[in-house]
């Protein structure tokens, strides 16, 4: 399966991940923790992948992702 680019990055949501969680105070390896908690498997080097747009992220994560950083979904697509 070809994964493409948008506006050169795998993802739009990376920049409020990130944001999101400097905002909660966490680090990376500190919200790798808790989304191994909520079931995710996940690395603290797919977390910077993530933040910095080289990483898919599938809509599963992006659900999880929005629950630990306490946001909406929406507002890591950049809806709201």
């Amino acid at each position: 399966m070809k994964i493409y680019d948008f506006n050169g990055k795998k993802n739009i949501c990376g920049e409020r991940v990130k944001a999101s969680r400097k905002r909660l105070g966490l680090s990376q390896s500190d919200l790798a923790a808790k989304l191994q908690i909520a079931g995710m498997i996940i690395e603290r080097d797919s977390i910077s992948r993530i933040e910095i747009g080289t990483r898919f992220v599938a809509d599963y994560e992006l659900l999880v992702l929005s629950q630990i950083l306490n946001v909406t979904p929406a507002y890591l697509l950049g809806i709201e």
